[in-house]
């Protein structure tokens, strides 16, 4: 589907590794851990990269769960992994131990502490993204913890700049994510995420402010055509990225809008006509984003929400594209709004993750 010869065996070495012992788990039995990386507790979750330049590549988002999860635990997990993964594909860690500290707490607060994602292009080894936690010492240090985490690489302007455009709103606005690439390309980057509670097309333009170039009417078509209006949002929250990719840079180089489209759809086929209206608005190909999802799954669209997750926009001078993110729906399909509210069991999944 993406490309990959059939004699490429890292992707699924690396996602092995990477879901540790909830890999190993068979489907019918439930999650070891609440993992938030999807609603049904699956610590996995796909996403297919398209850029305007016809690049192309295939992302996995995952938690390391160990046999006996828990907090710390969990951290002691995603750092053998990290380990082990430096190791293969000869890594950059600088720059994670130059911040770890501050997000790696004793007494973990929030849903996680350490995600990967494990970025996968044909005729390339694997690369790899770290996320750390901005509330993991409570929603009130956030702020301190995220300026001095920039600070420390070489980004102290970076906060001011974030937060005059993308912070306005009190508690509204706020740090979700703090994220790492871990290698030395030279468009390796420092990303900081900012939810937005209740936010319309306005919110997030302004936001896009930050960054040079960044036309805001591109946003407020995507969210008309992807999200079916302008908001305000007010179920789970859009959310903004920030792409620094210079050492002393006062800006970002690039602008992504987040939108977590299943809760704005009554189910996975309106999701699907919805990201295609954008698609051929883009000029990005339908027939790469049906592939995905059959690569997936095989049930009916109609039959539920949530396999397609989010779908983001990315601006800005180091590239344009867009992104599809996909559910595995390892342990639960949720069902249409509408019929049900709650999740409905596999129930005959036998497999292991």
């Amino acid at each position: 589907m993406a490309g990959f010869p059939d004699d490429d065996g890292d992707p699924v070495v690396v996602l092995r590794e990477l879901l540790d012992a909830a890999g190993r788990r068979p489907l019918t039995r439930p999650p070891l851990w609440p993992s938030d990386v999807a609603d049904d507790a699956t610590p996995v979750e796909f996403s297919l990269a398209l850029d305007e330049s016809g690049d192309r590549a295939v992302r996995i988002l995952g938690e390391p769960i160990p046999e006996n999860p828990g907090p710390a635990a969990n951290i002691h997990a995603a750092k053998r992994f990290l380990t082990h993964m430096a190791q293969r594909l000869d890594l950059t860690l600088h720059r994670f131990h130059a911040v770890e500290d501050l997000f790696l707490a004793e007494e973990p607060q929030g849903k996680f502490a350490l995600w990967f994602s494990v970025i996968l292009r044909p005729g390339r080894p694997p690369a790899l993204k770290v996320y750390f936690n901005p509330l993991v010492r409570g929603v009130d240090a956030a702020p301190a913890l995220v300026a001095e985490a920039l600070r420390r690489l070489g980004l102290d302007e970076a906060y001011d700049t974030v937060a005059s455009s993308a912070l306005r709103r009190g508690a509204a606005d706020r740090f979700s994510f703090f994220a790492l690439d871990l290698d030395n390309g030279p468009l390796s980057r420092v990303k900081l995420y900012i939810s937005h509670e209740s936010a319309d097309s306005a919110t997030v333009e302004r936001a896009a402010e930050a960054v040079d170039g960044v036309n805001p009417m591109a946003l407020r078509e995507f969210l008309t055509l992807a999200g079916g209006g302008t908001g305000p949002f007010a179920g789970r929250p859009l959310v903004s990225s920030y792409s620094f990719v210079e050492a002393g840079a006062g800006r970002p180089g690039n602008y992504s809008l987040y939108l977590p489209i299943r809760d704005y759809v009554p189910d996975d086929e309106v999701a699907r006509a919805q990201v295609l209206a954008h698609f051929d608005r883009a000029g990005l190909p339908a027939a790469e984003l049906d592939r995905a999802i059959g690569a997936v799954t095989g049930r009916a669209l109609r039959d539920g929400t949530g396999l397609i997750a989010h779908v983001s926009l990315r601006l800005g001078r180091f590239g344009t594209g867009t992104t599809v993110y996909l559910s595995s729906e390892a342990y639960a399909v949720t069902a249409p709004r509408g019929r049900m509210s709650t999740a409905q069991p596999r129930g005959t999944a036998t497999a292991t993750l």
